[in-house]
């Protein structure tokens, strides 16, 4: 059976860094963090300042581990020879029924629903084309490693040149840059101004969720020990840069009250400077956005399949590499299949999407990992070292740990989202039969 080929350098890489986090949050999800912070500039700002360094620290960490170990399945690997097989395969489980299949069928969604803006849909065709999305992105993957990485890189290319264009027309035309000073200040004191960023903080990470998938191509990386630090460290300083530049751009354009109100800020705030008929370029650039993310995906997670199956802890098909591809073409189709699933299972999907704060739990746990494998390292030569240690991987976990237990008695104050919390513990009790059901499969003589 042919290995999976080391085809992807630096610049691929890095583009698949930034494009796998660019999806549909930045043009969404500001104006939501400023009616979680009353209104407040000052501490909107901030939360995606420190979203943009704690996925700093976070991916200078994981820079390490998958320089250190550039092995196919990246995250998974981590926490396997960090921690175990149990938590690793939990983590796997949990990215196949959820982290990653969820963030497919959400994106998918997204894309059709701002097709609808430009060409009218039905639900059933919305549906529809949500499948036909994801069927096209899976092809692509399984034809071939290096072809779904070009089109990684043109259309991540593509899409931060719109966020660089459209936030200069936002600054430049928009007429509320006074109104910002007044507004830094908050109303908010105590428990509920942390609570409340906290819960800002669950969003600004959504929209910079998914810088860790490229860990999962570690084994088709060429030269990861210099490719994985600089990659992701550009990547983390260039994501938090347009970011902050695109939300100053809201607030100028719409002014706090004006942003604070919006769902659909940067349609909104485009069609303020230039009309409404300017908004159908903000629909063009988050089907662009919400395609070349599902494909980051498709294109990182299944590796972290292959890697289960070849421990003997998943469907032993998906450790095949297809003869002619060289891509594990098996667990793309898998997750590709059960992501059209859950883009077609409506309010199912909605609950999906509201536990994948659990990915947080194993984001920190393999952050968590460089302790004992520092450790298990000790005395040999490590590629590549992050800087800060041990406060580094430290200040991440302890976030990341902060992050699952603000979601935890959010779940508890409020009934609605405590579904949330229940089915996150389904998981993994679920998982823990799986896990058990596929090692005796394993072990000799079975």
């Amino acid at each position: 059976m042919p290995p999976l080929l080391r085809t992807l350098r630096l610049r691929d890489l890095f583009l698949l860094f930034v494009g796998s986090v660019i999806g549909s949050g930045i043009f969404l999800t500001p104006g939501l963090i400023l009616r979680q912070l009353n209104g407040s500039v000052g501490f909107s700002l901030l939360v995606w300042v420190v979203g943009g360094v704690l996925s700093l620290l976070g991916a200078l960490t994981y820079a390490e581990l998958a320089a250190t170990n550039p092995e196919a399945g990246g995250l998974y690997c981590f926490i396997r020879d960090g921690f175990g097989r149990i938590p690793a395969f939990l983590y796997g489980w949990c990215l196949f029924l959820v982290i990653a299949s969820g963030s497919v069928a959400a994106l998918a969604r997204a894309f059709t629903e701002h097709l609808a803006e430009i060409i009218p849909l039905s639900t059933l065709g919305k549906t529809g084309l949500s499948v036909v999305m994801i069927a096209v992105v899976t092809a692509v993957n399984v034809w071939g490693t290096r072809k779904s990485s070009n089109l990684q890189n043109w259309t991540t290319l593509l899409k931060v040149g719109i966020i660089v264009i459209l936030s200069a027309i936002l600054l430049s035309l928009g007429r509320h840059a006074g109104d910002l000073p007044p507004a830094f200040g908050t109303t908010q004191h105590g428990f509920g101004l942390l609570s409340n960023f906290g819960l800002a903080m669950i969003a600004v990470l959504w929209a910079y969720e998914g810088w860790q998938f490229g860990t999962y191509s570690a084994g088709e990386v060429v030269n990861p020990q210099k490719a994985f630090p600089r990659a992701f460290l550009l990547g983390s300083l260039v994501l938090a840069g347009l970011y902050i530049v695109a939300v100053i751009g809201y607030l100028v354009a719409l002014g706090p009250a004006g942003a604070t109100a919006s769902n659909t800020i940067a349609s909104t705030s485009l069609g303020v400077v230039l009309g409404r008929r300017a908004e159908i370029i903000v629909a063009l650039t988050i089907l662009i956005s919400t395609f070349s993310a599902a494909n980051s995906v498709l294109l990182t997670a299944p590796r972290v399949f292959y890697a289960m199956a070849n421990d003997n802890l998943f469907f032993k098909k998906l450790a095949e590499v297809h003869p002619r591809f060289q891509t594990p073409a098996a667990a793309i189709v898998a997750l590709g299949a059960w992501s059209a699933v859950l883009a077609c299972a409506g309010k199912f999907a909605d609950l999906i999407g509201g536990v994948i704060f659990i990915g947080w739990i194993f984001y920190g746990l393999g952050a968590a990992a460089i302790f004992p494998l520092r450790r298990a390292e000790k005395g040999r030569a490590i590629p590549y070292r992050v800087p800060g240690y041990p406060w580094t991987p430290l200040l991440f976990v302890l976030a990341a740990a902060a992050i699952v237990a603000n979601a935890i008695v959010v779940a508890f104050l409020d009934p609605t989202k405590f579904i949330n919390l229940a089915i996150a513990i389904a998981l993994f009790v679920l998982g823990l039969p799986a896990y058990f059901f596929w090692r005796k499969r394993a072990a000799p003589g079975t």
